[in-house]
């Protein structure tokens, strides 16, 4: 009987931990093999990976301010008075002369560049040499081996940091048939230079990533048996190596005329030539990885391993049995004390027994000893103005440390408590701080002073603060809570798990708490999070979409505090893009074009065809509208009133009529990476439209500007409307050039219908029926943020099934297209948050949407989270709601106004209207009668 109750009990305590576990932890059951298996934690400033692993412990950390360059002026002197001859190019049809001007001289300023002259000269001169590498007979044996090609850079295969000359050889065999062939050399993409030999002679030389590189083999080179091919890579910026082609099925090699393919995919020999490189200006910064820390331990076999994220915490624990002892450790990042927290226990005294080692990926470092128990790390960011240091302690329960060979070193201990902290020279986005060192040193001393047990508690308390607000139910998942994320992700493809979909949206408020606190930057294209010295997109704010998506939920889902990083950053941008809008505009006010950085560069970088689109601050000036909106902050609206005021006084100078149609344009301007420089881009009139809609409202409430507005308004009339194309869809720019099959990423004339609202079923039936059209043609495929993206469409539309669908297509297993990695992050590829955002968003509004005429429950609610709860989400009118349903109809809902706002309440057939008071909840039933 006491074996049958001890079961019994074994098994509720299961099931009852299992049920407080649901929908609020991310798990695997091994540790992580790459950084997109690894867990995240952060605090806003400090972000890490924890990757779990056993006898090798890896957490790679970043502090949010280590950026390239430094602070300097991104703009050209007198651009404006190429602008009139862009526009009259663009006016004339000629696209790409309007181009080439804009490039040569409408372009921001890069940072510091030297000659490359003399460098390109010297590591040339070995293909002069008799016995050179590229020659046939070459012992290359001791040569190490990368594996080529490799699309993402060598960066990605262990060359990090590397820019310079390097050199690959590879051989190969042809029989005496194959040689009867005619046979040219793809490459495809090598970044960024070659020199290309077959036998010992040239083949080819090119110049440019997007240059392809398909060279004809001479007959005579080629001979029956070896053949060798040796290739002079030269990159001096970004990302380098021989890229070959993004769909890895499609391989590099020799192809015949009657076409026969010789694969030389594999491990091929290389060497460095030279990688001390003349510095080389870009456009913007880049985000950096700051360090790793390693421990090491004595642990083989083990046994019921488990790495688990826990949601309702703020933390990650490792667990796992090794010789019958039970480890655990602890991972959390701090915001009150900004540091990362581990510990490190065992379920038997004297069995904590580890090596750590801090180490970094920059080339100038310096790692020393500030006492027994603790490191400092010293890293200088290559060509740029930036430093960092970050800082470790050790604290153990028994046992010993010491230091060998730059390893603290810990022998028997009951328990160790690491304290790890970074700070960098950055000051604000105009200045560095020359003697952050020593003030971050003492700050470290007195947070060393500190019981860990205690800030481990204070963290518990700011964070769940946060994490409480909200909950989201869809129905009991706790029996698949037992599978591990990346099997459950897999599960998913084929069978619908509406937990999933309520855990994706607390992954999203964990990650924007882990990532954008006050005080801190906000979220760039990866959150907090890099381990590259080469991100993609420099890891940057891209501002056509991507940093405006990773805030699309925060009002919603209760976490309006969170978005104080974005409001700073608009304050920098507005006196950063003043100097840009008179440079480039001779235009009052402020712009910003389609990406910043750290350094709040606003002037149009990259490429003209893509680059110059001035609409990124209206876009931002969204922001603090719906802020606004969400929260009825009068005191808010009028702090910022400035800086809406001057962004409608750029494009009240910046409109230009257009002869043909007697419309005022956007003009130079492109629809996001789509289409090239163009004048009047849909995109951009939705959004300046909504600019000059939210300085009237705003100024009206402020009483401001009356005269101002009244000429807003009368231009705002004169914009080139929304108009409906030759195949009934949205029309993407000014004239009907739309390609239905064209499937691009980008989707930016439906901006109005969201984040936008112009587009609606109650105003404009009609564009909604253009903008559904432009979806279908466009299609379901995208990027990961795409598919973020048009799950939000598809619920303004109110099409709860296809807003599924992209949910689902969200959250497949990443591919060669966009979906989710095993740890959750979103895939673009590579790893972009923007879309954990945007899918968190769409989930959303599929539950309420706000954005029109009153608050409307469960607009878009599909059949498989037809029974489900939410509590603590936010509505405009800074309502706060909770509401159940099931079998797809409301049960109940209560309201909760915050501000005594008026109420407008609508699901299906039923509305209401009430007054409401500041601080009263209001309960209703199903029909939305008010429950007494």
């Amino acid at each position: 009987m006491r074996l049958y109750l001890y079961i019994l009990l074994s098994f509720l305590s299961i099931c009852l931990l299992n049920s407080a576990f649901a929908q609020t932890r991310v798990w695997f059951d091994h540790p992580a093999k790459q950084w997109e298996e690894a867990l995240p934690i952060g605090n806003g400033r400090l972000g890490a990976m924890v990757y779990g692993g056993v006898e090798e412990e890896e957490l790679q950390f970043n502090e949010e301010t280590l950026w390239t360059d430094g602070p300097r002026n991104y703009n050209k002197k007198g651009a404006s008075k190429y602008l009139q001859s862009i526009r009259n190019l663009l006016d004339q049809g000629q696209q790409k002369e309007a181009e080439s001007l804009a490039m040569r001289e409408f372009m921001g300023l890069k940072s510091e560049s030297e000659d490359p002259s003399a460098w390109l000269e010297k590591i040339g001169k070995i293909r002069e040499q008799k016995h050179g590498p590229f020659q046939v007979v070459f012992d290359d044996s001791k040569w190490p081996l990368i594996v080529v090609p490799h699309y993402e850079g060598w960066e990605n295969l262990g060359l990090e940091g590397l820019d310079g000359a390097v050199w690959f050889r590879y051989e190969f065999n042809l029989s005496k048939n194959q040689l009867s062939e005619r046979w040219s050399l793809d490459l495809n993409k090598i970044r960024t230079n070659d020199y290309t030999y077959i036998n010992g002679k040239l083949v080819g030389q090119s110049a440019g990533d997007d240059t392809r590189r398909l060279y004809q083999i001479p007959k005579e080179l080629l001979r029956e048996g070896r053949n060798s091919i040796a290739i002079q890579v030269i990159n001096l910026e970004g990302k380098g190596g021989v890229a070959g082609y993004k769909d890895t099925k499609q391989s590099i090699g020799l192809k015949s005329a009657s076409g026969k393919i010789i694969s030389l995919n594999g491990h091929w020999r290389y060497y460095i030539q030279d990688q001390n490189i003349p510095k080389i200006g870009s456009f913007q910064a880049s985000y950096q990885p700051f360090g790793t820390l390693n421990l090491k331990f004595n642990h083989k076999e083990t046994k019921n391993y488990s790495r688990i994220l826990d949601l309702d915490k703020g933390e990650v624990c490792v667990n796992y049995d090794a010789s019958g002892i039970h480890y655990k450790r602890t991972y959390f990042a701090s915001y009150p004390q900004n540091f990362i927290g581990i510990r490190l226990e065992a379920d038997q005294k004297k069995k904590i027994t580890f090596r750590l080692a801090m180490n970094t990926k920059h080339q100038r470092a310096k790692l020393d000893r500030l006492n027994k128990s603790s490191i400092r790390l010293e890293v200088w960011v290559k060509n740029g103005a930036m430093r960092g240091t970050a800082f470790l302690q050790l604290k153990l329960k028994g046992g010993q440390v010491s230091y060998t060979g730059n390893e603290l070193v810990v022998q028997q201990a009951d328990e160790a408590q690491i304290y790890l902290t970074a700070a960098t020279n950055f000051k604000s986005y105009q200045e560095l701080n020359d003697q952050y060192s020593a003030v971050a040193l003492d700050r470290f001393k007195d947070l060393c002073k500190l019981d860990f047990d205690k800030l481990y508690e204070l963290h518990q308390k700011d964070y769940q603060q946060l994490h409480h607000r909200f909950e989201i139910d869809f129905g009991d998942g706790s029996q698949l809570d037992t599978i591990p994320i990346d099997r459950r992700l897999q599960r998913a493809v084929m069978l619908d798990d509406p937990g999933l979909l309520a855990l994706y949206v607390q992954y999203a408020r964990y990650l924007q708490i882990a990532a954008s606190r006050p005080g801190s930057q906000p979220m760039n294209l990866q959150g907090i999070w890099n381990p590259s010295l080469e991100p993609s997109w420099g890891s940057k704010y891209t501002t056509n979409i991507n940093l405006e998506m990773n805030y699309w939920p925060t009002e919603a889902l209760n976490l309006s505090e969170l978005q104080q990083p974005l409001f700073q950053m608009i304050r920098d941008l507005h006196m950063a893009g003043a100097e840009t809008a008179k440079e480039y505009y001779a235009a009052r006010g402020w712009v910003l074009h389609h990406n910043t950085d750290l350094w709040r560069g606003t002037a149009p970088i990259n490429s003209s065809n893509h680059g110059i689109w001035p609409t990124g601050g209206a876009w931002l000036v969204r922001h603090l509208w719906e802020h606004y909106r969400y929260t009825q902050d009068i005191h808010f609206l009028k702090e910022y009133y400035p800086i809406i005021k001057d962004a409608t006084l750029f494009f009240k100078d910046f409109l230009v009529k257009d002869k043909a149609t007697e419309w005022l344009v956007s003009s130079p301007s492109n629809s996001p990476e789509n289409g090239g420089l163009v004048k009047g881009p849909t995109m951009d009139h939705q959004i300046i439209r909504s600019l000059f809609d939210i300085f009237n409202q705003s100024s009206k409430l402020l009483d401001a500007d009356n005269l101002l507005r009244d000429s807003i308004i009368k231009m705002r009339n004169q914009i080139a409307p929304n108009q409906v194309g030759q195949y009934g869809q949205l029309q993407e720019w000014l004239t009907d050039l739309d390609d239905p099959e064209n499937k691009h990423r980008h989707v930016s004339h439906l901006w109005g219908l969201f984040p936008g609202d112009e587009i609606n079923m109650i105003r404009t039936p009609q564009l909604v029926e253009a903008a559904k059209r432009s979806l279908v043609l466009r299609g379901d495929e995208g990027t990961g943020w795409s598919l973020a993206w048009k799950i939000n469409f598809w619920a303004r539309l109110k099409d709860a099934q296809h807003a599924y669908h992209m949910v689902k297509m969200l959250l497949r297993p990443a591919g060669k297209g966009g979906g989710s990695y095993p740890n959750l992050f979103d895939a673009h590829p590579p790893f972009q948050i923007d879309g954990n955002f945007g899918g968190a968003s769409g989930i959303i509004e599929m539950l309420l949407q706000s954005q029109t005429d009153g608050i409307e429950l469960l607009p878009a609610l599909p059949v498989e989270i037809g029974t489900g709860k939410v509590k603590g989400i936010k509505s405009r009118g800074d309502f706060q709601i909770s509401m159940e349903w099931k079998d797809s109809q409301l049960l109940a809902v209560t309201v909760e106004s915050l501000s005594g706002e008026e109420l407008h309440l609508r699901y299906q057939d039923h509305e209401v209207k009430i007054k409401t008071k500041r601080g009263e909840s209001y309960a209703f039933d199903k029909e939305l009668i008010l429950k007494k």
